[in-house]
């Protein structure tokens, strides 16, 4: 059975650095430091401004390694996007925010490793249904109305212009 060990540091996105905890905790499980910083500042860029936990598994025989993000959640996203401070406690009558359609397609993005969606309209639809819960509108509009919109192609050219961003985007396969 291999020996392993889990380091695990919260970093802000795209902005890990070889300075302690994490030089040290590599140094030490014998990785070469600048290579695994590198990487996890590649996987992490497109969170920049949110606090990520990242676990680097360190196979201490082979020296072979794999990163797993553990990623912001819904809520603390479409807060971020909207300004807004804390969900409403009645969403269907109180309002605390307001955001643009194209911060919910940012949001299904960087949420594609933990949705089950297909596609990236049906990961959207999603973002829509927790902004809705949680006592956001978009575009001034119920979310719920808007992703009827979604399903009636109202969107499809702003979806268009993402599309090759959710390919690329991490889906949650160790490196």
């Amino acid at each position: 059975m291999p020996r392993t060990k889990v380091i695990r540091v919260q970093i802000e996105g795209g902005k890990a650095s070889t300075a302690p905890p994490l030089g040290p905790a590599l140094a030490d499980a014998g990785l070469n430091v600048s290579e695994v910083v590198d990487k996890i500042n590649e996987l992490t860029k497109q969170y920049q401004g949110l606090t990520l936990e990242v676990k680097i598994i360190v196979d201490l025989d082979t020296k072979a390694y794999r990163i797993e993000l553990g990623l912001p959640t819904t809520t603390s996203l479409l807060l971020k996007f909207a300004g807004a401070s804390e969900p409403s406690g009645d969403p269907a009558h109180k309002k605390v925010g307001n955001l643009k359609f194209e911060d919910v397609v940012r949001v299904a993005i960087l949420k594609k490793p933990e949705l089950n969606a297909k596609s990236l309209k049906a990961a959207v639809k999603c973002i829509l249904g927790s902004a809705r819960s949680i006592g956001l509108t978009v575009d001034g509009k119920d979310p719920k109305e808007v992703a009827k919109e979604v399903d009636q192609g109202v969107y499809d050219e702003v979806l268009k212009k993402f599309e090759e961003e959710w390919s690329k985007a991490y889906s949650g396969v160790s490196l």
